[in-house]
């Protein structure tokens, strides 16, 4: 037997803004284009509010939230539902979102850059991320469906390896991915069975900056012009830069060379190839011009980096 909702908090008036609260987790600021893969419990977080999370955005991420258990009423642009566990609520970014949990609720809230799963994976894993987030939409599986017995088993592996491992570990990277291929499969079972249908405009709509961070992934290295990319979204290049600017406070430009920066980056750590060779391999026909282009972004050259990031001597396995 599931506790009751609480009553919702009368006394608290909302703040008048003319925008809606957007954080990077609730309640915390952060920048909307840092890396981010995050995992908590929704345990954790709504108690600290009394089990109400009042209407907020994320920019720039993507977030699911996993009821196992437990009541929710839940609000999703201007769609509200009540609930019970086993449910997943998928929340694309800039979509306003809103819940009430009862006390007993068991689940968890993964929020993430999406750029941090499209990465290395771009063509199979970038289909699942854009049919999953093509809207915000609540998938609700039988509670003896064998989705949920995988999906429960990938949130609490994922939420494991996230406590455990550090900064640099590509674990939970792989369960995320592992997690939005599942969900994506469930979502398009549910549409094939006529359990719902994507409100027309919306998915449109909702889905285009998580199309840009699949195509930027798919074609960073070929050093395509901005115009390139909304031409292929279908947009002109002022509306594409007033998206991407939206969801991060960035252009898209300016996501286009952190991209390749970071993947120099990791090029350079993880690669015993001369620098000149990285360049190209990265796009760049002039290897000067990607030294300039490195110590831009990064505050150092390719050498520099790669000698202060070496692990000391004798450290080597």
């Amino acid at each position: 037997m599931t506790s009751a909702l609480p009553a919702p908090r009368r006394h608290r008036r909302r703040t008048p803004s003319s925008a809606l609260p957007a954080f990077s987790l609730y309640g915390e600021a952060g920048a909307p284009n840092a890396p981010l893969l995050h995992i908590e419990s929704i345990h954790s977080r709504s108690r600290l509010y009394d089990w109400e999370i009042h209407a907020h955005v994320h920019q720039g991420l993507h977030q699911v939230l996993w009821l196992r258990a437990g009541q929710v009423e839940a609000v999703l642009d201007e769609s509200r539902s009540l609930g019970q566990g086993p449910m997943a609520f998928v929340i694309p970014p800039g979509v306003a979102h809103a819940f009430r949990f009862s006390p007993d609720c068991d689940g968890y809230v993964f929020t993430v850059n999406a750029t941090l799963l499209a990465e290395g994976d771009g063509a199979r894993v970038g289909d699942a991320l854009q049919a999953l987030f093509a809207a915000p939409r609540a998938l609700a599986p039988a509670a003896d469906a064998p989705e949920v017995a995988r999906l429960q088993a990938l949130f609490d592996a994922l939420f494991a390896e996230h406590e455990a491992c550090g900064d640099n570990d590509p674990v939970p990277g792989w369960l995320g991915r592992a997690l939005v291929w599942r969900l994506a499969q469930l979502d398009r079972r549910d549409a094939q069975a006529g359990a719902r249908r994507p409100r027309a405009g919306a998915g449109a709509l909702q889905s285009l900056y998580t199309r840009w961070v699949v195509l930027m992934e798919s074609h960073y290295r070929e050093h395509w012009p901005v115009s390139r990319y909304a031409e292929r979204l279908g947009l002109s290049t002022e509306r594409l830069n007033r998206m991407v600017r939206a969801e991060t406070g960035c252009n898209a430009q300016a996501l286009l060379h952190a991209r390749l920066a970071r993947e120099a980056c990791r090029r350079l750590v993880h690669v015993a190839a001369p620098v000149s060779r990285l360049a190209f391999e990265l796009g760049f026909q002039d290897p000067a011009y990607f030294c300039r282009f490195f110590k831009r972004q990064t505050g150092l050259s390719p050498s520099d980096y790669r000698q202060r990031t070496q692990p000391p001597v004798g450290v080597q396995g």
